[in-house]
């Protein structure tokens, strides 16, 4: 007797085994044994957060469960970054859910609801948002709502920003339904319809990632990248910030500017990254490999991977700089690739007042680059 269960692991262990054609072969093929390696690292990342999104969750009994964090190496992918926490949970539209906790010392924290077009297909759209501005937050950082009952919800995705990760409080989250749950149902059919799921979103990421780098050249040809993030196709630049709408793809922040960008660097060169924060919440930059992974917070200084509003010396006028190396400088804005010789950058501004400028970058060579504010 064969089950559904059986054929749908099957089908899923076939899916995961091929995947790696992604980032081996074609003209998205990596090209240095470090991201080889990081390939198979998202892999199984990205396959525990599958798990953890569409096999397991009983939205009757609903629990948050991380899905980037600075601190866990098996929570870096798609776009994570050495800030924040993000933690999801799969909802029923026709429940109602109360969320409560302490916001500890976040400087900006949200809870975001999107759709589900079809079982394991990606979001394309916000369908609701509480952001801590709208909660009453008492002297102790204790909060309580009800999310709405929203149609089309199928997941909720928190978003907890720290000025710095390793002495800040993150988010505490809890939340219940309001509704009396189902009974659980681990059958074969269900379990079937869990593991297909799973196997489409994967395919999904891995149609976005790896992530491309482009040429090293001065104009701003390059092929379309249809899914993901608006990147530059060109190496060493960003492309146009931009803000993001309630019709995207994946589980972008609504509340957020984004721009990205690549790197190609020889180990004499150096990125001088020059950019003007607008008035916002908060802002990074981040060091990736080109599965948009990145190293995590607690890695030590001399694996700064990151920048933020809070830990950036600015210059005289306002503007940031950041120097970027395969090593370390002595700049107080020096990130570095860790020894990558290419690899993507992302910019993130939330609740900016206005989209920010494209931020200017220089290639230079290491002599050549700053090594303080001015």
């Amino acid at each position: 007797m064969t089950h559904e269960s059986t054929e749908a692991w099957r089908e899923l262990l076939a899916a995961v085994g091929d995947l790696d054609r992604s980032f081996l072969d074609g003209d998205r093929a990596v090209t240095d044994d470090r991201h080889v390696a990081d390939g198979y690292r998202t892999l199984a990342a990205t396959l525990g957060v599958a798990f953890d999104a569409y096999l397991f969750p009983e939205p009757g009994r609903p629990h948050f469960v991380a899905v980037n964090t600075p601190f866990r190496r098996d929570r870096r992918w798609g776009g994570d970054n050495t800030d924040a926490y993000y933690f999801m949970c799969p909802v029923d539209p026709k429940r109602r859910y109360r969320i409560s906790g302490n916001k500890g010392d976040s400087v900006y924290f949200s809870v975001t609801a999107y759709n589900e077009p079809s079982p394991g297909a990606w979001s394309d759209r916000v369908v609701a948002i509480v952001r801590d501005s709208d909660l009453d937050v008492d002297a102790d950082g204790n909060f309580c709502f009800e999310f709405p009952c929203t149609p089309d919800a199928a997941v909720l995705m928190t978003r907890d920003y720290q000025a710095d990760p390793l002495s800040g409080r993150p988010v505490v989250w809890h939340i219940e339904a309001l509704d009396e749950p189902e009974p659980i149902r681990h059958g074969d059919a269900e379990t079937a319809a869990s593991l297909r799921a799973a196997a489409t979103w994967l395919r999904t990421m891995f149609a976005i990632v790896p992530l491309p780098v482009g040429n090293r050249v001065s104009d701003k040809d390059g092929a379309e990248h249809a899914l993901g993030h608006e990147t530059a196709h060109t190496a060493n630049q960003f492309a146009d910030p931009y803000q993001v709408p309630d019709a995207n793809f994946g589980w972008s922040a609504r509340d957020a500017c984004y721009s990205y960008g690549s790197f190609v660097l020889e180990d004499d060169e150096a990125l001088v990254i020059t950019h003007r924060p607008p008035p916002c919440r908060f802002w990074n930059m981040v060091v990736w490999n080109q599965f948009m992974a990145t190293f995590g917070a607690s890695e030590g200084p001399d694996a700064r991977c990151s920048v933020n509003g809070h830990s950036a010396v600015l210059n005289s006028d306002g503007s940031v700089t950041i120097v970027l190396t395969r090593g370390m400088t002595s700049h107080p804005n020096s990130l570095t690739a860790l020894g990558y010789p290419r690899g993507n950058l992302a910019f993130r501004w939330f609740l900016a007042e206005e989209v920010p400028a494209r931020p200017e970058v220089r290639l230079v060579k290491l002599s050549e680059a700053p090594t303080d504010v001015h």
